[in-house]
């Protein structure tokens, strides 16, 4: 080739390179818009503590240096309960990451200096500002603390330092352990494992009595469960990126699906002659998903839950005599779903709880003696939430599904069982209510209108408007917007599902289509709420977006959900192949040009559909997926599976590893290597059998990177290369 001609084709080689980086730097840009987390969460209120007096709240000021007090009824400031810049005596600090107020409202616990350990669990600086004297106290100097609880009094708290439980009595200046067999990896006393913080949503592990005279608490036998271990590799959003030439390796106790867990105990320590009791429980190798005491304080109430989770027993247990009495059972043919049996509550004669038992989740009302004293509420829809009960009308007050299953709404529930709903609006609304149920917060969104904050009093009568999020709103005004509709499943049932089409849709062209899913057991996708999120850059960019619950998902009937038991993938991937067939046949979609894209159970999802022998995807994407339910933790997964060796033929069918010989369709499948969560073990089982068997691939590592995907620019990033993929692959 002479020069002349090498010269030319540098200089093209040049000007494409040069296109192509300022169109990488331009969806890099939208990405940035619809990804950034600080760009799209929207403003919120911050957290609330409703105080005493019942007109009035709590909550951390503009700015983060103070806390004020705050009028339900006209939202304005009406007090100082903390200021940084107030503090008297020696010891002060600079800055607090979260509070909680006493029982006595006396006393505040702060704190700052955190340092994350798993999703949501951490180790902080703890201190107790007297709010009479304006003084902070250190909780301890001993080291960093965990899962901090003040005592009702605010006179005491117990934390868990190397797993084992202190009582710090600021008063009397003691800082004592009341445990001394805590031990890493081992024993852990007062905070929850792994598995039991990330299934169960327990943050701490232990209660005062009403009265500060005993504090109970699990402890936590993880000797036996196997030990999980894999290279932490340093990103470059840390510090010094390349300090790690000799990668560290981390370890903590993960126990998957058929290997033994943690064994639990349930222990009373009584302050007044410090003796420590084991209650007399009939746990074995059963989970202990709740722990309180009964709304007069002098009992524990215990749920033990079996292995399998389809048989809750709840035991009232006086921690004095450590003699337990069984209170209630439930039991089912599926699993027992936390977000039904976690919705209780205890008063000081009867308690509330959850349960599912006639198909739809509601609410029934016991005597500590274990008698059904009334069904709260009954219908064929579920209640999302149960905010508690006015004390004195015995009026109760409920989320609902009474406008369908992608709604939800707050009512109230008289005593003879009439449920109103105070909003009857579609959308999503929370509460958060008062201590006298006299007023609350009402939080609403909907598929367009971004979240609106708003105080209402008991009948639902907007009083004062907090953040309407206008300037938000106003950001987003020309994106895409959501709109909902009906497929139909596998079976011809209908599901719900919603879709995004680009700005300046014309229904006479045909757009290439991005099937977004998750459809984890109970789980929904399809809500009519507000998000911003990679969805919308993908109808940015032109493509059309929808997402089904199909089988398998949550608050519809019971049977809808419990379809999958056993069986995970097969129904779930069925249901998603019948939708996108009828979406194939809408005269605006590609029937050529369709893509499934999933994110931890929908990245499992995009591994079954592509290697499903009906698929009629040209491509998917597979961000932390499960490859195989072996590899997944034992609660999640037995919840749904039972162990391995009770259903090894469900763990074969449902199982990705299994079905790679048929992948086809172009496969980008994506994971953080340090996720704790969804191990990078099950992309790289998949990455290599697919290579062994000639699959033709793409993959990408996220070093350093966790589940979620939260740090750094990462999420911009992730739905860069999704995008690019997609262009690449399908567009």
């Amino acid at each position: 080739m002479n020069t002349k001609n090498l010269i030319s084709a540098a200089a093209g080689i040049g000007l494409a390179a040069a296109a192509l980086s300022a169109s990488a730097s331009g969806l890099t840009e939208r990405a940035d818009f619809f990804c950034n987390l600080a760009l799209t969460t929207p403003e919120g209120v911050k957290e609330m503590t409703a105080l005493a007096d019942g007109v009035s709240y709590a909550a951390v000021a503009p700015g983060g240096r103070a806390i004020y007090t705050y009028s339900y009824k006209s939202g304005e400031k009406t007090g100082v309960l903390f200021d940084l810049e107030s503090v008297k005596g020696d010891v002060k600090i600079d800055s607090f990451d979260g509070f909680k107020l006493s029982a006595n409202e006396r006393k505040i616990l702060l704190w700052n200096n955190k340092t994350q350990i798993y999703r949501n669990s951490f180790t902080a600086e703890y201190y107790v500002y007297d709010i009479m004297r304006s003084t902070l106290a250190r909780v301890s100097d001993g080291g960093a603390q965990r899962g901090a609880t003040l005592s009702h009094d605010g006179r005491m708290v117990a934390y868990v330092r190397d797993n084992n439980i202190f009582i710090s009595n600021l008063d009397y200046k003691t800082d004592k352990a009341i445990t001394s067999d805590g031990k890493i990896n081992q024993v852990i006393n007062g905070v929850p494992d792994w598995a039991y913080e990330e299934e169960f949503g327990m943050d701490t592990a232990m209660r005062w009595s009403p009265d500060d005279a005993t504090l109970a608490y699990i402890r936590f036998d993880e000797s036996k469960v196997p030990v999980y271990s894999f290279d932490q590799y340093k990103s470059y959003c840390e510090e010094d990126p390349l300090s790690d030439i000799y990668p560290e390796s981390y370890s903590y106790k993960y126990p998957l699906a058929g290997y033994p867990n943690s064994v639990v105990e349930v222990f009373a320590y009584n302050l007044d002659n410090r003796t420590t009791k084991k209650m007399d429980l009939p746990i074995g190798e059963d989970y202990v998903p709740s722990l309180e005491f009964d709304g007069a304080g002098s009992n524990l109430m215990v749920m033990v839950l079996n292995r399998d989770q389809n048989n809750l027993q709840l035991y009232r247990v006086n921690p004095g005599s450590t003699v337990a009495h069984l209170v209630l059972t439930e039991k089912s043919d599926a699993w027992l779903s936390p977000a039904a049996y976690g919705m209780v509550s205890y008063d000081e004669k009867s308690f509330v709880i959850g349960s599912e038992r006639t198909g739809y989740r509601h609410l029934y009302e016991y005597d500590y003696s274990g008698n059904l004293l009334r069904s709260v509420t009954s219908g064929n829809w579920n209640v999302t939430a149960y905010y508690g009960r006015n004390p004195k009308t015995g009026v109760a007050y409920i989320q609902t599904t009474q406008l369908g299953a992608i709604n939800r709404n707050i009512a109230s529930v008289d005593n003879k069982g009439n449920v109103k709903m105070l909003n009857a609006v579609e959308g999503t609304e929370s509460a958060a209510f008062s201590t006298d149920f006299s007023y609350f917060l009402r939080k609403y969104s909907s598929a367009t209108v971004p979240p609106r904050y708003s105080i209402c009093n008991a009948s639902g009568k907007e009083l004062k408007v907090v953040e309407d999020n206008a300037e938000y709103a106003a950001r987003y005004s020309a994106v895409p917007k959501m709109e909902f509709m009906k497929l139909r499943n596998a079976v011809g049932e209908e599901m719900d599902a919603m879709m995004i089409k680009p700005v300046g849709f014309d229904a006479s062209k045909k757009y290439p289509l991005v099937v977004y899913q998750y459809n984890g057991p109970d789980s929904q996708l399809v809500l009519n709420s507000w998000k911003m999120d990679g969805t919308y850059l993908f109808a940015d960019q032109g493509y059309v977006v929808v997402s089904m619950d199909g089988r398998g998902t949550g608050n519809r009937s019971r049977a809808w959900s419990t379809a999958v038991y056993r069986n995970l993938g097969e129904f779930e991937t069925a249901d998603q192949l019948a939708g996108v067939n009828e979406l194939a046949a809408l005269p605006y979609i590609d029937e050529t040009r369709m893509a499934c894209f999933g994110w931890s159970y929908g990245g499992y999802m995009t591994l079954m559909e592509l290697t499903d022998s009906s698929s009629r995807f040209k491509a998917g994407v597979a961000m932390a997926p499960v490859s195989d339910w072996r590899f997944y933790d034992s609660i999640y997964t037995e919840r749904y599976m039972s162990t391995p060796g009770a259903n090894e033929r469900g763990y074969n069918r449902s199982s990705a590893l299994g079905r790679t010989q048929n992948l086809k369709g172009r496969l980008l499948i994506m994971s953080g290597t340090s996720d704790d969560n969804v191990h990078f073990y099950n992309t790289l089982k998949f990455a290599s059998k697919a290579n062994y068997e000639g699959k033709v691939f793409d993959m990408m590592a996220l070093a350093g990177f966790e589940h979620s995907l939260r740090m750094c620019n990462a999420r911009t990033m992730l739905y860069s290369k999704i995008v690019d993929f997609l262009d690449t692959q399908v567009k």
